[in-house]
């Protein structure tokens, strides 16, 4: 069994992001292998502050070890419009269900705040996971260079009611 989809050997936990996760948070999107060579400019100067934080819903997903957790992934749902702003896993844990969950925490957060639908724009290589978790593709978010010099897809959940 490979270490990529074998379960995680320590409970996880969903929690809201505090300010002092935003370092963790930024490293955790500057070092993701989905955004290496030619998508590497795209988060080069990315940051996750305290304000972001503190401005949007933001979710950790935790494991329990000694040290307070170690940050496995996160996303940040953002209610106006309504938008699934960031959602990212740390490279040594993907395949092992932390975005899916991650994503059912989405949705159920989304369902409190009476949200019924939410759009994302994809990073190209993380098109099939959001197949997979049952985003709809609703359209191409097109390239705005320099920021983004590629076309995106754009996804759609539809929050069903809870």
């Amino acid at each position: 069994m490979s270490s990529r989809t074998s379960p995680t050997s320590q409970p996880i936990t969903i929690r809201r992001a505090v300010a002092r996760d935003a370092k963790r948070l930024t490293r955790l999107v500057r070092g993701s292998s989905a955004y290496e060579g030619k998508y590497a400019a795209a988060v080069a100067g990315y940051r996750v502050g305290p304000d972001y934080i503190e401005a949007h819903r933001t979710f950790v997903a935790v494991d329990a070890d000694e040290h307070g957790g170690r940050v496995l992934g996160f996303y940040s749902l953002v209610l106006a419009p309504p938008e699934l702003d960031l959602l990212f896993v740390a490279d040594e844990v993907q395949g092992r269900g932390i975005g899916r969950r991650l994503v059912a925490h989405m949705q159920s957060e989304a369902r409190a705040a009476g949200i019924d639908r939410l759009k994302v724009v994809s990073h190209l290589p993380a098109e099939d996971f959001y197949h997979r978790v049952g985003a709809v593709r609703t359209g191409t978010a097109f390239a705005n260079p320099p920021a983004v010099p590629w076309d995106r897809p754009e996804f759609e959940f539809r929050i069903p009611p809870g």
